[in-house]
Order: C-alpha cells, then structure tokens, then sequence
C-alpha cells in the first residue's frame, strides 16, 4: 500500500508539470530572433550609455573649438570710490560692463581642436563596440533558451519512459522475477531525468530573465521560434580571418583613433610655445556720481561711453614647465601608438585561436552526432533482440539511456559550436547581417 501511494504521487507529478507547462505555452509569445534583438538594441542600456559617451564626446569637441566664436559677457562693476578710482575685478567701476574675447591666430587650439574631433569619432567606434557585444548576448541567450526548450520536451519523454520502466519493475517484482536492487535502479533513472528538467527549467528562467531585462517583453511571455535562427556559416581552415578582423574591428579602429588624437594633443602641446593672437574688446558705461572720475580728468576730457577693442598678441619665449608638458604628451602619443599596436595584435592572435576553436568544435560536434547515431542503432538493436526473447527488459532500458545521454551530449556539442562561431561573426564583423538574414 504504501509503495501504491508513492508510485500514484509519482504519477501526479509529471501531470502536474505537463499542465504548468502547457499554461505556460499557452501563455507565451513566439518570438523570433529579429525581434529580440531589434528589441535589445533599443531597449538595451549598454547602448544607451554608450550614446551618452559619445554626446559627452561631442560636447567636448564643440567646447574646444568654439573657442573661435566670439564669447560676451555683460554685467555691471557699479562701486562707490575714495580718490582714484581703483578696478573692480579687472576692470573700472561700471554701470555696464560688456566684454568679448576669442581666439584668432593660435596653432596649438587648432590641433586640441582636432585631438576633440578624434576623440569624438573614437567614441562612435565604441558604440559599434558596444551595439555588436548586445547583439551578440541576444542570439547567444536566445539559442541557448532553445536549446534548453527543445532538451526539456525530450527530458519530459525520458520522464515517461522511466515512470513507465519503474512500474514494470515494480510487477515483476510482486511476481519475484526482479530484486529490490532494480528498483533502486529504476528510482536512480527517474531521479536523474528529474534532476536533469530541473537543471533545464532553472536555466530556462534565467535566460529568459535575461531576455527580458534585455528586450523590456516579459519573461512568461518569451518563446523561442528555433526556425527563426539562420544557419551558421562554415569556415575553411585556409580563410583569412585574422586580417579580416583586424580591418573590422572596432577595438582595433578604436585604438588607432585615440592614437591619432593623442598625437594631435601632443603636437598642440609643443604648439602652445608658438605665438598667439586674440581678439578682445570691452564697453563701459562709466557713472559721475558713484565714482569720482571726474576728479581726475580735466574738464571736458571724461567720457561715459569708453570702448577698447584690438588683438592680443603673444610671444612666448621662456616656459620650461610647457616644454615638459610636450615631453609628457610625446610619451603619451608613443604610448597610445603601442596600444594600438598591441591592439592589432590581440585581435588577430585572438581571431586565429577562435577560428581553430570552431574547427575542433565542429569535429567534437560530429562525433557526438556520430555518437547518438551509433546509440540510436544500439537501442532498435536490441528492441529487436528483446522482442525476439533474446536480451532483457533492462538491456533495452540500459541502451536506451545511453542514448538519451548520447542526445544530450550532442545538444551540448551543438550548441557549443554555435557559440564559437557567433563570437567568429562578431570578430569579422559579419554578426548584424548575419542577424539581418533571420525571419
């Protein structure tokens, strides 16, 4: 009696699982892959930031080179004087004071000027940066969501089958033909796939949280449409890889970028020991009774209205502590220059060890396919010799299980094998069509 109640609530488990789960598909939304990352992209806040990065950019450059347009400034300098009239921060006590200042002749703005604008187009690279990794996190979450959809249908079988194997156990037991130790063994089986849909329905919701967090869809309503996945592409061993990716690669570009602007900042830093000229100019509208200008001018000599206007020049001759500066920014530029070197490098080593790593994952994908084959033969084999009284009832459910392990290996080695050549996409810059290809 009490083996019957545990074998019933045995039953009522899976039960209860195949209604949750058809509540849960009803509830879903297939998605396809477009739409996710079509989603991602302008839902995603690492894309977001780097936008954010490159108006700060932006900004920044037209700090710099505004500095050629005319700067006003308007106030007021109003004071009471005893004798003469001393300045007030820089200029005469005013009733309005309007001053104007900008650079005209000054080589070393010109190439900060420019370092800015570099800076800026380096930021643009980085948003690509940035755009590719989401785009990347999306498919790799979404594949991986699949896979774990497609292994739990095919776990909820393996549960069936077991169910099914350890209440046949349990009768041949009643009629003494098996012993306590294939119950066990029966228990162990259904304990493992059990185990085995925990794992998947945990990784499941992980994914499609992330999902979620990523496409701003809720994550009970997310579900993959494997069909939507375009086929990845091959790769031949004698392909150019390396040198594609250090042409595309916006690590690579954004090295060299910020090479290029550091080698402006530092050839402005020498420049700023060339001369310079500026435009200035200042109104001032003078009061006769707070101050007393009038005292100190001869009659008829005072004037109200004062304006000065004119070009500042510079001359610098002596500044060892800006020649240092120079120095420093040289050391800089070379260091950035061996970044970018290094960058270069990085990307093409890393680029030749993916595409080997595809090459292995391909063949570890085709022995595991083999694997499952030979699995598969294994299992009707000896079906067959069972049926015909020559194998065991536990023979066939030996077989079977190594080839349900069979099938989850070769899941893994599958999916393994996309991950590596997604990350080859990414790094040859072929990702987002790739993706474009996708229904």
């Amino acid at each position: 009696m009490k083996h019957a109640s545990r074998g019933a609530s045995r039953l009522l488990v899976p039960l209860l699982v195949a209604v949750l789960s058809l509540v849960a598909r009803l509830a879903a939304e297939p998605v396809p892959l477009q739409r996710v990352v079509e989603l991602a992209l302008s839902h995603g806040t690492t894309v977001a930031a780097a936008g954010a990065d490159e108006q700060r950019a932006y900004a920044a450059y037209r700090e710099t080179r505004d500095q050629y347009i005319p700067q006003f400034a308007v106030g007021s300098g109003l004071g009471k004087s005893y004798g003469f009239p001393l300045s007030l921060e820089g200029a005469a006590p005013a009733i309005l004071n309007v001053t104007t200042q900008s650079a005209v002749i000054n080589p070393s703005l010109r190439d900060f000027v420019r370092a800015a604008k570099t800076d800026w187009q380096a930021t643009t690279v980085q948003t690509k940066e940035q755009r590719n990794q989401l785009i990347q996190d999306a498919v790799l979450s979404y594949a991986e969501l699949s896979k774990w959809e497609g292994s739990l249908q095919h776990l909820q079988q393996e549960q069936d089958d077991a169910l099914k194997m350890e209440q046949i156990v349990n009768q041949r037991i009643q009629e003494g033909v098996d012993s306590e130790l294939a119950r066990n063994q029966a228990r162990l089986t259904t304990a493992r796939v059990r185990y085995r849909m925990a794992e998947a329905r945990g990784a499941m919701d992980v994914l499609r949280n992330r999902l979620e967090q990523m496409t701003g869809l809720p994550a009970s309503a997310i579900e993959t449409v494997p069909q939507s996945i375009p086929t990845l592409p091959d790769t031949r061993r004698d392909d150019d890889l390396a040198s594609k990716a250090v042409q595309v690669s916006p690590a690579v570009l954004a090295a060299d970028t910020r090479a290029i602007a550091q080698a402006f900042r530092a050839r402005g830093e020498h420049r700023a020991l060339w001369p310079t000229a500026d435009f200035a100019g200042q109104y001032a509208l003078l009061s006769t009774t707070l101050a007393n200008y009038q005292q100190f001018f001869t009659a008829g000599s005072f004037q109200r209205h004062n304006g000065t206007f004119g070009l500042v020049l510079r001359f610098p001759f002596l500044n060892e502590s800006q020649r240092a500066r120079a120095r420093a920014a040289d050391a800089e530029a070379l260091r950035a220059k061996k970044d970018a070197q290094a960058a270069r490098n990085q990307v093409s080593e890393g680029t030749l060890k993916l595409q080997r790593a595809v090459e292995q994952l391909s063949a570890a994908e085709e022995v595991a396919y083999l694997e499952y084959q030979v699995s598969q033969s294994n299992l009707q084999a000896v079906q067959v010799r069972a049926d015909a009284g020559t194998a065991s009832l536990h023979d066939v459910e030996d077989a079977r299980s190594q080839a349900n392990q069979r099938y989850d290996a070769l899941q893994d080695a599958n999916f393994e094998l996309q991950r590596g050549r997604l990350a080859l996409l990414r790094a040859t810059g072929d990702l987002e069509a790739w993706v474009g290809g996708s229904k």
